[in-house]
C-alpha cells in the first residue's frame, strides 16, 4: 500500500491542501499521512478546523518574529526526522511557501519521491514574489511528480527540461476547496452592513509591497472609495505588523471596514458576496473569478498569465496612479465589469484532488 505523506504550515497552502488530504483519505488503497509545520498557527488551525482535517504530526515550528532563516531551518531539521521515521513512498507539497520549499529539500535529500502540488507557475523575477518565486522554482527542480493546474504551466515545465511523463494538469485544488465552503443562506454582520452597496474585498500581505508601496496602494484605495459613494470595502488586516500599520492609511473611512484575519468559510463566502476583488494573493486570483468576481491584481506581475489572458484578472502594478486607474475604470465600465465576470476561469472544474490521487494510484501500479 503507497504511503502518501502531506506536508503544508500556511494558511493558504492549507486551503488548497485539505482537499487533497480528504481525497486520498477516502481511499483505501493508500496509507495517507498529514504532516503541519505550524508556519502559520492561528490561521492553519482554522483552515484545518473547517475541512474537519486532524494532522497525524505538528512540528509546530512558528515562533515570534520568525525569519526565513528561522521557519528554513526548523522545517529542514523537523522533516528530516518526521521522513526518516515515516519513510513515505512519496511527499506532496504545495506551492512555493518556505514551509514546502524546506520540506522537499528535506526530501530529496532523503531520497524520497516529491510529488509538486501547482508546479510549474513562474513569473521568471527572482525577486517577485519574494521569496515564492525562488521556492517554487527550486520545487520544481527536485520534484519527480509535476501536478500543474494548466497547460501553461505545463508547457513551462516541458521548455525548463522537465519529462513529459512526470507532468500532469490536473486543475488547481483552490478550485475544489469552494466545494466545501461556498453555501447558499452564508450570512455575517459585516455582509449585512454593506447590503444595498457594492462590496469590495480587499487582501494585501505581499513582503515585497511593504512600506511605502503598500501605503501608495491604500491611498489610491481610499481615493477611488471615496469617489463611490455606493462602495464599501472589507478588508480582513493580515496579521503581519507590517501590513498592520500600512492599513491605518485606510483606518478613518466610513465605508471601509478593517477586519481581523477571517476563517475559509468566512472568506469564501465573502468572496462569493463580492462585487469585486482586489488582492496580491495568488489562491485569490484563482478562486474569486470560480465565482464570477472580477480580480484587480495589486502586483507589478503575476504567475498566474491563464488568468489575465482569459480576462479574469486584471494587472493593476503597486503604483498609487496604475491602481487608482484600474479600480476607478472597473467600478465605472459596465460592459468591461460584465466581461470580466462572464469570462471562463482557466483554472479547474473543482476536480483537481480526484486528478492527483487518480496519478499517484497510476503511478504506483506501474
Amino acid at each position: 500500500m503507497p504511503k502518501i505523506m502531506l506536508v503544508f504550515g500556511t494558511r493558504p497552502e492549507a486551503i488548497k491542501m485539505c482537499p487533497l488530504v480528504l481525497e486520498l483519505r477516502s481511499r483505501k488503497e493508500f496509507e495517507t499521512i498529514v504532516c503541519v509545520t505550524g508556519q502559520h498557527r492561528e490561521m492553519l488551525d482554522s483552515v484545518l478546523s473547517a475541512f474537519g482535517v486532524t494532522p497525524d504530526i505538528d512540528l509546530d515550528i512558528m515562533s515570534a518574529n520568525q525569519t526565513l532563516f528561522d521557519i528554513t531551518e526548523r522545517t529542514l531539521r523537523g522533516m528530516k526526522s518526521v521522513l526518516e521515521a515515516s519513510r513515505p513512498d512519496v511527499l506532496l507539497v504545495h506551492g512555493d511557501t518556505t514551509t514546502a520549499f524546506a520540506s522537499a529539500l528535506a526530501a530529496f535529500y532523503l531520497n524520497i519521491p516529491v510529488g509538486h502540488v501547482e508546479a510549474g507557475l513562474r513569473t521568471y523575477d527572482i525577486r517577485a514574489p519574494y521569496p515564492e518565486e525562488f521556492n517554487r522554482t527550486a520545487i520544481d527542480a527536485v520534484s519527480s511528480h509535476l501536478f500543474a493546474p494548466t497547460e501553461v504551466s505545463r508547457e513551462t515545465l516541458l521548455r525548463e527540461g522537465k519529462k513529459p511523463d512526470s507532468i500532469v494538469v490536473t486543475g488547481n485544488t483552490e478550485i475544489d476547496a469552494l466545494r466545501y465552503t461556498v453555501r447558499g443562506g452564508y450570512t455575517h454582520a459585516e455582509l449585512d452592513w454593506a447590503r444595498g452597496s457594492r462590496l469590495v474585498v480587499l487582501t494585501a500581505h505581499r513582503r515585497e509591497s511593504l512600506g511605502g508601496t503598500m501605503r501608495g496602494i491604500f491611498r489610491a484605495i481610499l481615493r477611488v472609495v471615496d469617489e463611490h459613494p455606493d462602495v464599501k470595502l472589507v478588508y480582513p488586516v493580515h496579521l503581519n505588523p507590517a501590513v498592520r500599520d500600512a492599513a491605518e492609511v485606510l483606518a478613518e473611512h466610513p465605508r471601509v471596514h478593517l477586519i481581523e484575519p477571517l476563517g475559509v468559510l468566512d472568506f469564501h463566502n465573502f468572496l462569493a458576496a463580492a462585487h469585486l476583488v482586489l488582492t496580491d494573493s495568488g489562491g485569490i486570483q484563482e478562486s474569486a473569478p470560480a465565482l464570477g468576481k472580477p480580480v484587480i491584481v495589486l502586483r507589478d506581475t503575476t504567475e498566474r498569465p491563464e488568468g489575465v489572458a482569459a480576462g479574469t484578472l486584471r494587472l493593476a502594478g503597486t503604483s498609487e496612479d496604475g491602481v487608482y486607474r484600474a479600480f476607478t475604470e472597473l467600478l465605472d465600465d459596465g460592459a468591461l465589469y460584465d466581461k470580466m465576470a462572464a469570462a471562463e476561469n482557466p483554472y479547474g472544474d473543482g476536480w483537481a484532488s480526484r486528478r492527483i490521487a487518480e496519478w499517484i494510484a497510476q503511478s504506483a501500479r506501474s
